[in-house]
């Protein structure tokens, strides 16, 4: 039998280069490196790593690695034509909040793609589902603000909404 640190190394080797959708397609995955454990331990696991599910470019739930937004994935799909699928839907401020919508399941990452890039005028996140809350320094334009996140968020500007 192999050892856990071993398993977890494993987990994250897969979950990093295969888009892993259900726990029974990981357990199979793992079965095939001669890994034998049952579903409540692999539960654990994922736990310990911090696996979660996001949607991938088609809108299926995959799992990810924390804090690893753009892991590898063996994929025919060019970058540019992935940032165009960002799941940004919207952008609307009101006086120091902005409030993007998102796609479900792409507030976390694009959140954490903002809250990384550490740009000034911003202060902070806070992202649930398909929402993203901004606070942005006062006395900032929307149009700066805007222009920050075009460097991360394809379209922005499109779909920005003055209401």
């Amino acid at each position: 039998m192999k050892k856990k640190a071993d398993r977890l190394e494993a987990i994250k080797s897969i979950i990093s280069s295969t888009e892993i959708g259900s726990q029974d397609e990981l357990l199979q995955e793992l079965k095939k490196q001669r890994f034998q454990l049952t579903q409540a331990t692999l539960s654990r696991d994922l736990k310990q790593l911090k696996v979660a599910k996001a949607t991938n470019i088609n809108g299926d739930y995959v799992y990810v690695l924390p804090n690893d937004i753009m892991y590898k994935r063996n994929v025919d799909t060019p970058i540019n034509e992935m940032m165009i699928h960002n799941g940004f839907v919207s952008l609307n401020f009101s006086g120091n909040l902005a409030v993007i919508k998102t796609k479900p399941g792409y507030a976390s990452r694009m959140a954490y793609d903002i809250d990384s890039h550490d740009f000034s005028d911003i202060l902070g996140t806070v992202a649930g589902d398909d929402t993203i809350i901004m606070v942005v320094k006062e006395h900032i334009s929307p149009k700066k603000i805007r222009a920050q996140l075009s460097t991360i968020i394809p379209n922005v500007d499109k779909k920005y909404n003055q209401k």
